[in-house]
């Protein structure tokens, strides 16, 4: 022991000097997020400890997980285009060619739910709404219309297969021709309203037009 507490220390630990100017150079330059700025959690006491044994090079807790976000000063901007903060503070990824909206509901309780509303818009002419669903039903709405004004067995049993109520596909295939035979698209009209109390979804009407 009292060889082990004479020895001498070894000449990479007392040869180096620590200065924050050094570390932070040695770091990876990050931008701070929109939410507020990244805080690191090591102190500075370990920070020191780790420049003077000399394992900057083997530290990797803030560099970024992929070489596409260190591009440099020219690109300083390109990881905030890849990645975003909700309003609840979560880190999400933009969805390229997103077709599809979920609506927040599985696929099975989706289709059901724009089933549902294609219906009762063909039944009443106009309904109220939030806009991400009066968005979402209005393709298949005119879908059933384009079907209608074709008017053969096979449009019509996709028709049925979709909307809810029967009678009300009859009805469609028999007016649609004397109402919308000059128009070619654009059947339904989205107007937006007051958002709802409570929660304050947007709200709109869509209705035929």
């Amino acid at each position: 022991m009292a060889a082990f507490a004479s020895a001498s220390p070894s000449p990479a630990i007392s040869a180096s000097t620590w200065r924050m100017s050094s570390l932070r150079a040695a770091l990876p330059a990050l931008r701070p997020s929109p939410a507020g700025r990244l805080r690191s959690s090591f102190s500075s006491a370990a920070a020191a400890t780790a420049a003077s044994v000399g394992c900057l090079g083997s530290f990797s807790g803030l560099a970024p997980v992929s070489n596409l976000l260190s591009l440099g000063a020219e690109s300083s901007s390109f990881e905030h285009r890849l990645f975003g903060i909700d309003a609840r503070g979560r880190i999400v990824a933009m969805r390229h060619g997103r077709r599809v909206p979920k609506l927040n509901r599985p696929p099975d309780q989706r289709k059901a739910l724009l089933r549902g509303l294609t219906t009762q818009l063909l039944k009443h002419g106009r309904i109220k709404t939030t806009k991400p669903r009066a968005k979402a039903m209005r393709k298949y709405v005119e879908k059933m219309i384009t079907l209608a004004k074709d008017g053969s067995l096979h449009k019509r049993r996709q028709a049925l297969a979709f909307i809810y109520e029967k009678h009300i596909v009859h009805a469609l295939f028999a007016e649609v021709a004397e109402r919308y035979g000059d128009r070619e698209g654009g059947y339904t009209r989205i107007i937006p309203t007051f958002p709802r109390r409570g929660d304050n979804a947007p709200m709109a009407y869509i209705e035929l037009v």
